[in-house]
């Protein structure tokens, strides 16, 4: 039996139609609609943006248009193009759905088919305030005067530039819920920037009448476009900058200025006048001539980026027109102003500082791969470039993308790729500002899925068969955001690389005059040795130099951000042509984005890494992050020691023994420099790691010294060693340019004569000394030994009963002094314990240091001021001797421990920063004066460390304001620029200056 067939009602249920809210069943039966000639209705309802506003709106709008309603219904039925508008503005705009329920005879402006031009946008608003051409000697074309003021003038522009405005919108919109075609980003962005021109037009109408009722306006006053605007790229929602040029100026014209601005602000959008000359501490009008020469004398880098959009807007356009005339072409030789690169790099900076923390990931304008990138890669370009192409003097951000691939500065589908990330990025800008009609950038929260799914929708984005319309959202998201990171730095560095290899026909190249001055512009101040770089780098058909092609764009952006990327680079192709056997390493830089991104870093910053690298290349691999954090900490000072003592160990032959000890503490060092600039290790775990592997090294060396004493000899040795550490060594303080100072103590084995012993001893410390110091590539390995009793003109070694002998009988005060760190640092433990035992009723005497002594230890420290500063140096920032210097800080706790040890045993302690702390505890010094103590000597010693990381070699004075400065301050951790480096440096150590001389006494 067949069954008949089933009905199915064509009225799609509102759960059907995704409408959530709880009274939508009521609504669509109130308004008639579930009947089958309101289906295509109904499917077009389900598409809007947020389909449950759009009901609600059309709920109110029934209810308050009353019988009126019959024709919005019957034009929302019949008329598609309506249809669509009417439904995605109030499904994508609560705004916009709430001005049409106040005014709702206002659906009627949605009818109109297409766009006003802008003569017709310039009518509408005029005629809002009954405008009309002004007469007298200040008559313009864009100069009228208006027969409405005050707050009704006001009302009537906002209420006239928010229906123009709403129309944009609706046509804007219309194709996410009908068939109907889309209005391209640059179009709406033009018109909303025609709308600001014509809307500030009316604004100066009414400015111009409110100021002179019954007189001619007195002024010319030509109006600018900046910004956005300037670039007829303006958004939904955004300030409008502007800046005004008059004849004559005076008060009067200020004040016309300002009234203008401030009707403008009243009724539409912020005008802000703050990229005029001198920002918003300047005049708000300047003549011609002013303008002029505050840009020939003072005008900023940035200044000059600005005036890159400058366009006439309104007012009188011949003097506008003649603003640009003139200040124009100045803007195409910033590019040659000596601060260039630093001024484009600070301001780089600061984009990225700006974004509040947690907000990276949603900033659609600041973020990375955000529009500014795009803004900042191409307004670059284009200074660069346009000095010479004048093809490239274009105001917007689009055009002036197509006119770069048409110069031949980037690749054509670099340019196509770039511009639909702009525009994807700008038409959700625009979407979120629409919502509420608020200025936004910001994304939804990531598990706001609601406001995800209502973006999603109104970007017209659809479902794609295996992600919803939310999910094929974030994927596009995220996908531009690192399309555009990733052609920003192409956009710079890929036409340099295509310009010297041959690698790919199609590819834009540039001339090599024009890859010298890219090559300046972005900080290389040698471009044609960087270009030559370049070509030895990319040389050849091999994989390597695909490789080397795939990943210098990238590398010379981040070398770029460094303080000598000429440095930098030349090093990067050091280590490349070193390693070239290596096949780990481009495959790590190519795979490992933190480990190239790290490397630039470094070899643009210091001179003391490269050769380690070049040396130690397995350090490169450890500047990747492992699971419990990055690699470069996962070594502590402990495990290097045994590495070393074990590798030592293999050899029989002393020298290749230690050979071996260099080898690692090579290692060990690039791994601590490397793991200190950038910033993962604090100063007392550098100090402690550099002491650590200098007492590793020098006790590996010992005892390979010995074992092959004993196996030539076979036999015992005929004596027990010790090796005391003194100064920065025995308080475990050292730091990348600092010597081992140390003195040897040995002690006669039961039946040795001393004398046999005496020289067994000196013949090990000999030639320990030597091997360590014998001229290498590595850092220096010095063991000094100048603190012993008697200085250099002393024994290198003296027995344990021989240093009693001379400290009882013969001991100077700075031998004394220089006791206060000796600790034992390797060798025999026990000699070392009875030897610091027996040094410690002379450095911590009982009753304390005698009042002669101190007068001593004040006469040597002024001598020291005065005669060991070397020649030429600058007291105020020599790191070791200067005035609050590491010296200062030294001398003043060795003075307090001298005087006091003797009643607190805390103080019986070798590290300055640790006896400062136990000095404030016992109340011999203030928290407030231990706290400069301290913060000069963590200063002074940074500032030092980063000295040599720098320069490649021991030195403690700062250099002046420069490129080495701006090395020191990155290499210090400083965040700031090296400027407030030096402040910093010079306001702490003057404050420990004031305490030095206040506790140290004169």
């Amino acid at each position: 039996m067949t069954r008949p067939p089933t009905s199915r009602s064509v009225l799609p249920s509102p759960a059907r139609l995704g409408l959530l809210g709880s009274t939508a069943g009521a609504d669509l039966d109130a308004l008639g609609w579930m009947r089958e000639p309101y289906v295509p209705v109904l499917w077009a309802l389900s598409r809007a943006p947020d389909a449950d506003l759009a009901l609600r709106t059309l709920a109110d709008l029934r209810a308050k248009l009353g019988p009126a309603w019959q024709e919005l219904d019957t034009a929302v039925r019949e008329d598609r193009a309506l249809r669509g508008r009417l439904l995605a503005l109030i499904g994508g705009s609560g705004a916009f759905a709430d001005q049409l329920c106040v005014d709702p005879s206002s659906w009627k402006l949605l009818q109109r088919k297409e766009l006003q031009s802008k003569d017709e946008l310039l009518s509408a608003m005029l005629s809002a305030v009954g405008a009309k051409p002004e007469t007298g000697p200040a008559a313009s074309p864009m100069l009228f005067r208006a027969t409405i003021t005050g707050p009704d003038a006001v009302a009537a522009l906002k209420k006239r530039y928010r229906e123009l405005v709403m129309f944009l919108a609706a046509l804007d919109l219309a194709a996410t819920v009908e068939n109907e075609p889309v209005v391209p980003f640059t179009k709406v962005a033009e018109q909303l920037s025609d709308l600001a021109d014509v809307a500030l037009t009316a604004a100066l109408s009414v400015a111009v009448a409110t100021l002179w009722p019954n007189d001619p306006c007195p002024v010319r006053l030509g109006v600018l476009a900046m910004g956005k605007c300037g670039g007829r790229e303006l958004n939904y929602i955004s300030d409008v900058d502007v800046v005004f040029v008059a004849e004559p100026n005076g008060p009067q014209a200020a004040r016309l200025a300002a009234e203008m601005m401030r009707i403008g602000s009243s009724a539409y959008f912020e005008v802000d006048a703050a990229l005029r000359p001198e920002g918003k501490r300047g005049e708000l009008t300047r003549t011609l001539d002013s303008h002029i020469a505050y840009y020939k004398r003072w005008a900023k880098t940035w200044e000059f980026q600005a005036l890159l959009k400058a366009r006439p807007m309104t007012g009188d356009i011949d003097l506008a027109t003649r603003y640009c005339d003139a200040l124009l072409p100045m803007v195409w030789l910033a590019s040659e102003r000596a601060d260039f690169v630093v001024d484009v790099q600070a301001m780089r900076r600061r984009v990225e500082e700006s974004i509040p923390s947690g907000l990276q990931e949603r900033e659609l304008k600041l973020g990375r791969g955000g529009l500014r990138d795009v803004e900042f890669a191409v307004q670059l370009l284009q200074l660069v470039h346009g000095r010479t192409d004048a093809s490239l003097r274009v105001t917007s951000t689009v055009a002036a993308l197509t006119a770069l691939a048409q110069g031949g500065y980037i690749g054509r589908d670099d340019a196509a790729n770039m511009t639909a990330s702009y525009e994807f990025l700008r038409l959700l800008e625009h979407r979120l500002q629409l919502q509420k009609m608020r200025r936004t950038h910001l994304l939804p929260e990531p598990d706001n899925h609601e406001a995800f799914r209502w973006l999603a929708r109104a970007a017209h984005m659809r479902p794609d068969g295996q992600h919803d319309a939310e999910g094929v959202l974030k994927a596009e998201i995220k996908r531009n955001a690192y399309r555009v990171r990733r052609l920003h730095s192409k956009l710079f560095y890929r036409p340099l690389l295509e310009s010297v290899t041959r690698m790919d026909r199609d590819a834009v190249t540039l001339s090599p005059e024009a890859a010298v001055r890219q090559l300046a512009v972005l900080g290389y101040t040698s471009p044609q040795n960087a270009l030559g770089h370049l070509r030895a780098l990319t040389s050849g058909v091999s994989r390597k130099g695909r490789i080397q092609a795939v990943l210098l764009p990238q590398l010379l952006e981040w070398l770029g951000e460094t303080p000598d990327p000429d440095a930098g680079l030349l090093a990067y192709r050091r280590l490349c042509e070193e390693h070239d056997d290596l096949n780990w390493f481009l495959r790590e830089l190519r795979d490992e984005g933190a480990v190239a991104h790290r490397l630039m870093t470094l070899l643009g910053t210091s001179g003391y890494l490269p050769d380690l690298l070049m040396k130690a290349p397995d350090v490169i691999r450890l500047y990747g992050d492992g699971p419990s954090g990055p690699l470069l900490t996962g070594t502590a000072p402990d495990e290097v020691a045994r590495g070393i003592a074990a590798a030592t160990a293999r050899y029989n032959d002393p020298a290749r023994a230690v050979a071996a000890a260099r080898s690692l503490r090579r290692h060990e060092l690039a791994r601590v420099a490397s793991a200190d600039m950038l910033g993962l290790l604090d100063l007392r775990q550098v100090c402690q790691a550099l002491s650590s592997v200098w007492v590793a090294v020098l006790a590996a060396s010992m005892d390979a010294v010995i074992a092959a004493w004993k196996t030539e000899n076979k036999a015992s040795p005929p004596a027990r060693l010790a090796v005391i550490g003194m100064g920065r060594l025995g308080g475990a303080e050292l730091g990348y340019g600092s010597d081992a100072d140390v003195m040897f103590v040995c002690e006669p084995v039961e039946g040795v004569e001393e004398g046999v012993a005496v020289k067994w001893a000196g013949t090990v410390a000999e030639t320990v000394q030597r091997l360590l110091g014998a001229p290498s590539m590595d850092p220096p390995l010095q063991v000094d030994t100048a603190l012993r009793p008697e200085g250099r003109g002393g024994p290198p070694v003296r027995t344990l009963a021989s240093y009693e002998a001379y400290y009882a009988q013969w001991v100077q005060t700075w031998e004394v002094q220089a006791l206060l760190r000796a600790h034992a640092v390797c060798g025999d433990p026990d000699l070392g314990q009875r030897f610091l035992r027996l040094i410690d009723r002379y450095r911590y005497p009982e009753g304390g240091i005698s009042s002669d002594a101190i007068r001593e230890i004040r006469r040597i420290k002024a001598r020291v001021d005065s005669e060991r500063l070397p020649r030429g140096a600058d007291p105020s920032t020599h790191t070791k001797l200067g005035r609050g210097g590491l010296a200062d800080v030294e001398w003043t706790v060795q003075l307090l421990q001298l005087k006091f040890a003797h009643e607190h045993k805390a103080l019986h302690n070798t590290s300055t920063l640790e006896t400062l702390t136990v000095a404030a505890d016992l109340g011999l010094l203030s928290a407030e004066d231990a706290f400069q103590l301290r913060e000069a000597w963590l200063t002074a010693t940074r500032a030092r460390n980063a000295l040599v990381l720098v320069k490649g070699k021991p030195t403690d004075q700062l250099p002046g304001p420069g490129r080495v400065l701006t090395a020191v301050a990155r290499a210090a951790g400083w965040s700031g620029d090296a400027g407030s480096f030096l402040d910093n440096y010079l306001r702490v150590t003057r404050r420990a200056r004031i305490v030095v001389e206040r506790v140290f006494g004169s």
